[in-house]
């Protein structure tokens, strides 16, 4: 990675069997991958290999915005690690390690240019913390 790098982290209080699934499954991603209750994922595939695509929708409630987040699977590690890289080449790495009491998150991102680092920071802790919510009462 050799652009600025985003990390965000979460303790999520679930086996790591539960979180991977709630994590990689197109079914739970809709629950979960936007920023604020004003959002949600209309849609979401994913097919789960190297070189794999996944694509998810992400969309303002009142139709004013969205977007497709996309990219491919380029490193999967059973319950450890997921590697992809997005669309637009940039490089987003997952990292899942079992603690006491549950798996310890920690995601990687290669900054965009567009919008302020900080900005793209909180935006992906509070998908984060939308992930833990969800997970934890699933």
């Amino acid at each position: 990675m050799n652009k600025a790098v985003i990390k965000i982290e979460a303790i999520i209080n679930k086996p790591i069997d539960q979180v991977w699934e709630m994590w990689t499954q197109p079914e739970h991603i809709t629950k979960w991958c936007f920023a604020s209750d004003d959002w949600h994922a209309p849609s979401s595939t994913s097919d789960f290999k190297i070189g794999g695509k996944l694509n998810t929708r992400m969309e303002a409630k009142d139709g004013s915005f969205g977007f497709d987040f996309w990219g491919t699977y380029n490193d999967i590690k059973l319950n450890e690690k997921l590697g992809v890289t997005l669309g637009d080449d940039r490089k987003w790495d997952t990292h899942f390690s079992v603690i006491d009491g549950g798996v310890k998150i920690i995601e990687e991102f290669e900054a965009e240019s567009e919008n302020p680092i900080e900005m793209q920071q909180t935006g992906w802790q509070m998908i984060l913390n939308n992930f833990k919510k969800y997970a934890e009462n699933h």
